[in-house]
């Protein structure tokens, strides 16, 4: 054999363009080492080829589980070009391998197929395959990798012309990581499912809709933050757990007091801080008859937050930043729910949940001390998207740079608090969104609009409907009896909107709820009532780009405005929120969630 010969060491599952490949390699006089089935098909095509054995010395073992692994390969990989290497290949009598081409047993197939027993599944396991690829892409600077088959077409051209790149040797090497990552990811989900005994991996019930199987939560190397204490989660459940979770950590965090969210499709319907509650607002929020409300500030935010958007938060994901005591797991049992996250529950509070769905209510126990990774990766139609998690922390301080109007004393700290608790919602509220805030609770929440317009338009109608609820007509209408809460909240909903129907059914379904049908208000009540309304903060995930955004939110009682700067149009919007005698403040942070 001439010193200078190239050698190239061969072993694919996917046989796909291998005998074109051979041919090219013996047209430039590259040695061919394979094994098994490989060197078969390259051998009865009639191309030259050796057993990978005429190097190793060694004969395939243990029914061909044991081929490559051995010194004379990994050595001839492994090796660079130092003096050093130089003088071990020359002591040990072996050659240089300059290129290898390897692909892997396909896991993925086969554990996908009915009832894969696990010593089938372990079967196709491949160990020298990955050991192969590993060496040649570590030593990517003097070795060339192939494990794609798309690659050997280019791969022969730059061959032919006498030399493979650096540039290629650097992308084959990366699909070659790659190649191998993915494989032996394949395999851990399998074994994950097999024996993380629930620790790190949980089966759900379907995905998004009930055609999306399997689907599963799991952590690649550490338990699960939480503990099922009652129900079954479904994807879309711990989707809004874990949005909503870290809302009200961080609410508790920023602002010293215990918090709560309502979620409902992955963004809020509404959140809040514990501040005591007034006599309207217990009666606004259906809470005037849970007894020990006063003293517990946990179910004073669980009120608010449940309490700023009834309709949304129908059949709400719970997330409670507190142990959850019995007051709050009382509000708790009247509502539709379908699930409840928290760090604790006190003995008798779990035994209320329990009760709810006939003991399918799903309930979670968080751990407080959790830290997620700096960095998140999806997946989105095929496509990894990574990026460094929002950690960005939000704080009454975030707000100290007042643009308008000048020279203005710094915030009050009602506002400030309400500024925090709208902004931090927003963190986790999908874009584009907008949301307002007063008396330390979410008032108007408007999410995944693509106008900012009407962003600031949904969340304002929401805030309005939110008020309205306080007018004495609302507040002392007479139900029928055994009118249900549901029904009660949606009747509320057309009174306050002025939504009302007018006749036919829909009109008969909704006055059989009352005893006495209140009237509908005239746009001169509305608009008295709307002008009581006031000290409204409202905070945006990203710039207002035109003043209509100001003029609506000012309709609403705003006094308070926190959003990025970064506009063309941002003079504008400052001078229009001074004319209106609306406190504008630069929050220099874009919180887009998505």
């Amino acid at each position: 054999m001439a010193a200078e010969q190239k050698i190239a060491i061969v072993s694919v599952y996917d046989k796909t363009g291998l005998l074109d490949l051979a041919k090219g390699l013996v047209q430039q006089n590259v040695r061919i080492l394979a094994s098994g089935g490989t060197a078969k098909m390259i051998r009865e095509s009639g191309f030259p080829v050796e057993d990978v054995s005429a190097i190793t010395k060694a004969p395939e073992m243990l029914a061909g589980r044991v081929k490559t692994l051995h010194p004379a390969v990994h050595a001839g990989i492994l090796a660079r070009n130092l003096a050093s290497d130089e003088k071990d290949l020359a002591d040990q009598n072996i050659n240089k391998v300059d290129f290898v081409v390897c692909n892997l047993y396909p896991f993925k197939d086969t554990v996908a197929k009915v009832n894969v027993s696990i010593p089938e599944a372990v079967e196709e396991i491949d160990i020298g395959g990955v050991t192969l690829i590993r060496a040649a892409a570590k030593n990517h600077k003097r070795v060339t990798i192939l494990s794609d088959p798309q690659d050997y077409a280019g791969f022969l051209s730059e061959l032919e012309k006498g030399e493979i790149t650096e540039q290629s040797r650097n992308r084959y090497a990366l699909k070659a990581f790659e190649h191998t990552a993915d494989y032996d990811g394949a395999i851990a989900g399998y074994f994950r499912k097999q024996y993380a005994s629930g620790e790190q991996y949980m089966a759900l019930r379907y995905g998004a809709n009930p055609h999306q199987k399997p689907a599963a939560a799991f952590t690649n190397d550490t338990p699960l933050p939480f503990k099922v204490l009652c129900g079954s989660p479904g994807y879309i459940n711990l989707l809004d757990c874990l949005n909503a979770w870290p809302l009200v950590k961080e609410l508790k965090q920023a602002l010293g007091l215990p918090a709560a969210a309502s979620f409902k499709h992955v963004s809020p319907a509404g959140a809040a801080v514990g501040t005591p509650l007034t006599e309207a607002e217990r009666k606004v929020y259906f809470v005037d008859d849970i007894e020990g409300i006063e003293t517990s500030a946990l179910a004073q935010a669980y009120a608010r937050a449940r309490g700023a958007d009834r309709m949304s938060s129908f059949g709400d994901v719970i997330a409670l930043s507190d142990v959850v005591d019995v007051p709050t797991a009382k509000i708790i049992g009247k509502e539709v729910s379908d699930g409840v996250i928290a760090p604790g529950y006190e003995a008798a509070a779990l035994e209320i949940l329990k009760k709810k769905k006939g003991g399918k209510y799903l309930v979670l126990q968080m751990d407080p001390e959790y830290n997620p990774p700096r960095t998140e990766t999806r997946t989105v139609y095929g496509i990894n998207l990574q990026q460094h998690r929002n950690d960005f922390e939000v704080t009454p301080r975030t707000f100290s740079k007042i643009i308008t109007p000048k020279n203005s004393a710094p915030l009050p700290e009602s506002a400030a608090r309400d500024l925090a608790v709208a902004t931090i919602t927003l963190k986790y509220t999908q874009s584009n969104s907008v949301c307002y805030a007063l008396n330390g609770q979410v008032v108007g929440l408007g999410a995944g609009q693509q106008s900012r317009i009407h962003c600031t338009r949904l969340a304002g109608d929401k805030a309005d409907n939110w008020w309205m609820r306080f007018h004495e007509r609302i507040l002392n209408i007479k139900w029928k009896k055994g009118t249900k809460r549901p029904d009660k909240s949606n009747a509320i909903d057309l009174l306050a909107s002025g939504q009302l129907p007018t006749d036919g059914p829909e009109r008969e379904a909704f006055e059989g709820v009352f005893e006495e049908v209140p009237a509908a208000f005239t746009p001169e009540e509305r608009q008295a009532w709307m002008a009581k309304l006031d000290q409204v903060c409202v905070s945006s995930d990203a710039f207002f780009p035109f003043i209509d955004n100001v003029f609506r939110a000012a309709r609403s009682g705003v006094k308070y405005i926190a959003a990025p700067g970064g506009s063309q149009n941002d003079v504008p919007v400052f001078e229009t929120a001074e004319k209106l005698g609306i406190t504008f403040v630069e929050q220099n942070i874009r919180l887009f969630h998505h």
